[in-house]
């Protein structure tokens, strides 16, 4: 009953979407920008990235004139272009064997190390492993055995999605991001694949919203929770019972909807309150948290006594916040 509930809740927001993208406009594309920056950060730091989300900005505005040498540059601009193909052409990617691997191999398309096996289902065997705090590694569970077995669960898997026409879409979706991560069909990018995997199947079944909030900075917070349940459901494979699971990817879904409400409701009351120059500043502090305004200034080409005096509006509006003085002053959303 809790998972039917926590789906009615999911689906009665998603009723009203539509309403929503009508009415918010260039607010969108603008939550779209962050959520892409945080999307891309995360699912790459959930796997080991050291880069930051304004390290990810940085390297993704300038990623069509860039040789990426660092793994984790890598490892960023691979997801970035993937997140951008599924979601600019989600609508015509086939759930097939042939689209899977397409994505994993542009995933990797930038490792060099990785040429031998993007887009190929593994020949070697591989386990889920967990990055600890320490350093060390913690195996979470074992997977289907390379080559033939990996390529026989990965067609049933695909074939039972596109058959099945009973199961709900939500709890679809979480099944095939399970099987696929249980399966771990590729030498690696298993974990980042199973979440833009999901966002593709949750697009294809008209999850817009997904979008504009950040499904993989979810997990990301929810780490040792998101390994947990994995490991303790995977443990008793085959055969296993998959409840918890789904009542967490289900409450992750929930819990980014009301992250996209309070977001929404707090842009709509900014823009009631505050004129285009202010939220002009107030999105760049939501980006970067801590700006002086010497970087304000640059950032947006504001004269720097305007902006010292906006900033001192908005905080005398309690919009923000300062910290420090002199040129140490740092700016924060309330």
């Amino acid at each position: 009953m809790k998972i039917l509930s926590e789906i009615a809740k999911i689906d009665r927001f998603d009723a009203a979407w539509t309403n929503f993208e009508k009415r918010e406009g260039d607010s969108l594309k603008q939550l779209k920008s962050i959520a892409t920056v945080q999307s891309v950060g995360a699912s790459t730091r959930i796997e080991g990235s050291r880069m930051t989300d304004d390290e990810v900005e940085v390297l993704i505005k300038r990623i069509e004139i860039s040789t990426f040498e660092e793994r984790d540059q890598q490892e960023v601009a691979g997801y970035f272009e993937t997140l951008d193909t599924i979601s600019e052409h989600f609508a015509s990617i086939e759930i097939t064997e042939n689209q899977v691997m397409g994505l994993h191999s542009l995933l990797l398309k930038h490792g060099e190390k990785d040429a031998w096996h993007r887009g190929k289902f593994k020949q070697i065997s591989n386990s889920v492993e967990a990055n600890l705090v320490d350093g060390s590694k913690q195996v979470i569970f074992k997977t289907s055995e390379p080559a033939l077995q990996t390529q026989d669960d990965m067609i049933r898997l695909i074939d039972w999605y596109n058959a099945d026409q009973e199961t709900v879409p939500l709890i679809k979706v979480a099944v095939f991001v399970y099987e696929f991560l249980s399966i771990h069909p590729f030498q690696d990018g298993n974990g980042r694949l199973s979440r833009l995997l999901g966002s593709l199947l949750l697009l294809k079944n008209g999850y817009s919203w997904i979008q504009y909030i950040s499904f993989e900075n979810e997990i990301e917070n929810r780490k040792s929770a998101y390994y947990k349940v994995l490991m303790d459901t995977q443990r008793n494979r085959p055969g296993e019972d998959i409840t918890e699971w789904l009542r967490f990817f289900l409450s992750c879904l929930s819990h980014i909807q009301e992250n996209l409400m309070l977001k929404l409701d707090q842009r709509r009351i900014d823009n009631e309150t505050t004129s285009q120059r202010e939220r002009s500043i107030l999105f760049l502090i939501e980006n970067r948290p801590g700006c002086s305004s010497g970087e304000i200034s640059n950032r947006l080409d504001i004269p720097l006594p305007t902006v010292k005096k906006t900033l001192a509006e908005l905080v005398e509006k309690k919009l923000l916040w300062r910290e420090g003085v002199g040129r140490a002053t740092a700016y924060f959303l309330i």
